[in-house]
C-alpha cells in the first residue's frame, strides 16, 4: 500500500516500496501524466563483499546511497562493524529518461565525524532489459586510488515502463496536493521553532570535541615558559607573538606578549591524551597584527611517546620554517577518575565505594594531591517537553556533560521528545567553583546537531542526593526554552583543598567563543562600570556634606568618630572593618533583611542583547561594512572588554561582601581574621620585610614558577551581577550548605 509523502519537484512522484521515500529527476514543469517515457526502477540492495577498512578495528559501518542527476534517491541503513554486510533493503524510483547513470557510492559512518569514503560505481540504466530481473556485481573504486581494492556491490534490478492509466494520474494528483500540505505544515512548524529557540538557532557541527565516546587515559600537563630569539615580524624590528597548541580536537591559545622577541608567557594548561601510544603536539607560534592576517613566525611538534610518564620534561624546541626557540615543561601523568556507566552501577550508592571516596577528601587529607579537589556524579535520568526539531515533529536527543574542559555524552534516543539516558557520569573536581554545564543537542547525521538547551549549575548550589527537574535555556542561560532534564547530583569535596586552590589561577577553557562588536553589549558594560564608578563618587559626595556641615548632627558625629579613628588607629583595624561588613551582611540574610534584590537593569539590557541578535542574525549577509570597519571594530572590541572587566571587578568585590557565594564569603572571613591577628601580634615592618625578600627572591627560588595575584584569583571565582544573573535560580537555593564544611576545616587545623 502506497503512502503519502514529500516530493522534491512537481515532475517528480515518489514511489514507496517498503517505507522507502525515493525522487529522481530535475524537471520543475507541472505534475506529469503518466507516459511510456517515464520508468520505475525497483532496486534491491542484496550485500557487500570485502570492503574496505575503515575504523581503528579494522572495520567499518557501511551504507549505501544511490544517485541520479546529482540528487540522493535512496540510502540503505548502516551495517556496524561489518566489512561483507547484508543489507536485503528494496527501493522503487520513479525516473524520467535514462541517460543518467545510477551512481553508487559506499560510506563508512562516523558517529558526529565526516563519513569515511569507501568506494563508488556506477550503473548505465540504459543497457538493462525491460520487465526482467537482473542480479548485478560492481566493482567499488576510489578515482583517486583507482588500483586499490575495495570490494564489490551486489544488486537486483527491474526497469519497467510506466503505462498511462486515469488511476496513476489521480494518484498522482491527489499526492502531490498531499505533499503541498505537508510542505506548508512543515514550513509553519520550522518558523515556530524558530521563533520559540532565538539563540538556540545557530548549531553545532558534531566534531572530535563532542564525540569522543571513549575516556582519556592521561592528562599531558604543559607549561609554556618563554620564547628566545624568536624572528621580527613588525616594521619596528619586533613581534607581538602568541602560541597555538592543538592536540587532535584540543587546541589551546596563549596570551599575546606585545613588542618583544622573548616573551616570558608563564602559561600552565592541560590537554586530555586519548591514545595509549601517545599523540603528536602541533605547535604553531604568531604575531598579531591588528587589523589583517596574523604573521607566522614557526612551528614544531612534541612526540608524547618519546617521554616518559609521571616525570617533568624540560624542552627546548626549535621554530621550524622560522627562527628562535619555545621553551616548555611537559609533564604526562594517569587518567583522572573520569567514567561512564549506567544508572544500575553508581559510586555512591555501594558503601564501600562511598567510603573510599569520603575518606579520600576528608580534612585529614588535606596535603595529599592538592590538585585533586573533590568528586562529582552526575546522573542524567530523562527530559520531557525538548524542542521537535526535525521535520516529523520529533527529535533525536543526546546530553553533552561538561565540567571545565572534561566533556563527556550520552547516548541517542532517537524519534523522542521525552528521552530516558539513566547515565551516571564521574568526575574529578580541580576548582569548586566551576560551573557543571548539561546541554541537550538534536543529532542530525548528515549535517550540523540543533541545540535544543542547556542548564548551568555551579557546584557549590548543589544539593546531594536530591533529583531535581532544571528548565532549559538558551545558549547565553538569558531564557528559558522548551522542556526540562532529571539530574541527581552529588558533590563531596575537600573544603581545605578548594581553600587552596582557589588563590591559584582559573583554568581556562581551550574552545571559547570569538568576541564580537555589539553596540548593546558595549553600552551594558558602560552603563555597569558607570554604577561602579557612582558608588565612589556618591561616597566622596557624602565625605564632602559632612566637611560642608550640610548636617550639623552628621558632620559633628562624622568628627567625632575621625577624631577617635585616627587617634586610635592602628593597621589591623582595616581586615578587622571588612570583618564586621561581612558579619553584618552575614546577620542581615540570617534574620530575613536581606536588602540584595535582582538586577532588572541588567536583566533588561540581556533581553534587548537577544532582540539584537535576532536582527544581526537577519543581517548576517550584509558584510560589506563589517569587512570595511575591521581594524576599528577590533578597537572597540577591546575597550568592550576592558569596560567588561572593570565593571566586574566592582561588582565581584560587592558580591563578596553580599554572601552572593557563600563559600567565597566564609573563605574572605578566614582570610581576614588570619590577616587581623597577623597584623596585631606582628609589627608591620617585619611584615613588609619578609614581603619583599619573598618578592625578590622568589624567581632565584623557582625559575619557572607562574606568576599570578593571590587577590585578583579570588575575585575571579565570584561572579559578576551578569553572572548572578544568568545563575540565579542556582546561587540562591542553598546559602548555608558549606558551613559545615568549615567546621571540618578548623577542626583539621
Amino acid at each position: 500500500m502506497l503512502d503519502s509523502c514529500k516530493l522534491k519537484s512537481a515532475c517528480n512522484l515518489p514511489f514507496i516500496c517498503n517505507k522507502k521515500i525515493n525522487t529522481a529527476g530535475t524537471s520543475n514543469a507541472e505534475v506529469p501524466l503518466a507516459d511510456p517515457g517515464m520508468y520505475q526502477l525497483d532496486i534491491t540492495l542484496r550485500k557487500g563483499q570485502s570492503l574496505a577498512a575503515r575504523d581503528r578495528g579494522g572495520t567499518s559501518d557501511p551504507y549505501v546511497k544511490f544517485k541520479i542527476g546529482r540528487k540522493e534517491v535512496f540510502r540503505s541503513k548502516i551495517i556496524h562493524k561489518n566489512l561483507n554486510p547484508v543489507w536485503e533493503e528494496k527501493a522503487c524510483i520513479l525516473v524520467d529518461h535514462l541517460r543518467e547513470p545510477l551512481y553508487i557510492k559506499v560510506f563508512d559512518y562516523d558517529f558526529g565525524l565526516q563519513d569515511d569514503f569507501m568506494g563508488s560505481a556506477f550503473l548505465d540504466l540504459a543497457q538493462l532489459e525491460l520487465n526482467r530481473p537482473t542480479d548485478v556485481t560492481l566493482t567499488l573504486k576510489d578515482p583517486h586510488y583507482p588500483d586499490h581494492d575495495l570490494g564489490i556491490i551486489l544488486l537486483s534490478v527491474i526497469l519497467t515502463p510506466k503505462e498511462g492509466e486515469s488511476r496513476d494520474v489521480q494518484s498522482s494528483i491527489h499526492s502531490f496536493l498531499h505533499w503541498r500540505i505537508c510542505e506548508i505544515k512543515t514550513m509553519l512548524m520550522r518558523k515556530s521553532w524558530k521563533r520559540s529557540s532565538k539563540f538556540q538557532t545557530q548549531s553545532l557541527r558534531l566534531s572530535d570535541l563532542h564525540r569522543k565516546s571513549h575516556l582519556w587515559r592521561g592528562i599531558v600537563s604543559i607549561t609554556l615558559i618563554e620564547g628566545r630569539d624568536l624572528k621580527a615580524m613588525d616594521s619596528n624590528g619586533l613581534s607581538d607573538p602568541y602560541v597555538k597548541f592543538r592536540l587532535g580536537h584540543q587546541k589551546y591559545k596563549s596570551k599575546i606578549m606585545p613588542k618583544t622577541l622573548n616573551p616570558q608567557w608563564r602559561e600552565q594548561f592541560d590537554f586530555h591524551l586519548y591514545e595509549e601510544r601517545g599523540g603528536i603536539i602541533d605547535i604553531t607560534a604568531w604575531d598579531k597584527d591588528a587589523g589583517k592576517r596574523d604573521d607566522f613566525i614557526g612551528r614544531c611538534q612534541v612526540d608524547l611517546s618519546a617521554l616518559s610518564r609521571e616525570q617533568t620534561h624540560k624542552l627546548e624546541l626549535q621554530l621550524e620554517e622560522g627562527e628562535g626557540h619555545l621553551v616548555l615543561l611537559v609533564t604526562l601523568t594517569a587518567s583522572a577518575t573520569v567514567s561512564i556507566s549506567d544508572l544500575s552501577v553508581n559510586s555512591l550508592e555501594d558503601q564501600k565505594e562511598r567510603e573510599e571516596i569520603l575518606k579520600r577528601y576528608s580534612p585529614l587529607r588535606i596535603f595529599h594531591n592538592l590538585k585533586d579537589v573533590g568528586f562529582l556524579q552526575v546522573k542524567v535520568i530523562r527530559a520531557e517537553g525538548l524542542m521537535a526539531a526535525d521535520v516529523t515533529g520529533k527529535s533525536d536527543p543526546f546530553c553533552v556533560v561538561e565540567l571545565n574542559n572534561d566533556r563527556l555524552l550520552t547516548h541517542t534516543v532517537y524519534k523522542n521528545l521525552n528521552p530516558e539516558w539513566n547515565k551516571v557520569f564521574t568526575f574529578n573536581i580541580k576548582d569548586i567553583h566551576s560551573v557543571l554545564e548539561v546541554t541537550v543537542y538534536d543529532e542530525d547525521r548528515d549535517r550540523s546537531a540543533d541545540f535544543l538547551g542547556k542548564v548551568a549549575i555551579p557546584l557549590l548550589s548543589i544539593q546531594n542526593g536530591e533529583q531535581k527537574a532544571y528548565v532549559l535555556k538558551n545558549k547565553q542561560l538569558t531564557g528559558p526554552t522548551k522542556g526540562v532534564i532529571y539530574l541527581e547530583i552529588d558533590v563531596i569535596f575537600n573544603a581545605v583543598k578548594a581553600s587552596l586552590r582557589t588563590l591559584i589561577p582559573k583554568e581556562q577553557k581551550y574552545i571559547e567563543e570569538e568576541n564580537r562588536l555589539s553596540k548593546q553589549l558595549l553600552l551594558r558594560n558602560f552603563i555597569r562600570m558607570k554604577r561602579c564608578v557612582m558608588v565612589l563618587v556618591n561616597a566622596a559626595y557624602y565625605v564632602n556634606s559632612c566637611f560642608d556641615w550640610d548636617s550639623p548632627p552628621r558632620s559633628l558625629a562624622a568628627f567625632v568618630l575621625f577624631l577617635f579613628v585616627v587617634w586610635n588607629f592602628e593597621l589591623y583595624m582595616i581586615p578587622l572593618v571588612l570583618l564586621l561588613l561581612l558579619t553584618w551582611n552575614y546577620f542581615l540574610i540570617i534574620s530575613g533583611k536581606d536588602n540584595r534584590q535582582r538586577d532588572t537593569v541588567v536583566e533588561d539590557m540581556l533581553e534587548d542583547e537577544e532582540e539584537e541578535d535576532d536582527k544581526d542574525d537577519k543581517d548576517s549577509e550584509k558584510k560589506g561594512f563589517i569587512n570595511k570597519i575591521y581594524a576599528i571594530q577590533e578597537v572597540c572590541v577591546s575597550v568592550q572588554n576592558i569596560l567588561d572587566e572593570v565593571a566586574s571587578f566592582g561588582e565581584r568585590i560587592k558580591n563578596t561582601f553580599n554572601w552572593t557565594v557563600p563559600f567565597l564569603s566564609w573563605l574572605a572571613i578566614v582570610a581576614l581574621c588570619v590577616f587581623t591577628v597577623i597584623l596585631y601580634c606582628i609589627p608591620l615592618r617585619y611584615i613588609v620585610l619578609v614581603w619583599g625578600i619573598n618578592k625578590f627572591t622568589k624567581k632565584l627560588r623557582s625559575p619557572y614558577a607562574i606568576d599570578n595575584n593571590e587577590l585578583l584569583d579570588f575575585l575571579s571565582r565570584v561572579p559578576s551581577d551578569v553572572q548572578v544573573v544568568c545563575r540565579f535560580c542556582y546561587y540562591y537555593c542553598y546559602y548555608f550548605n558549606v558551613v559545615w564544611l568549615w567546621v571540618l576545616a578548623f577542626i583539621s587545623f
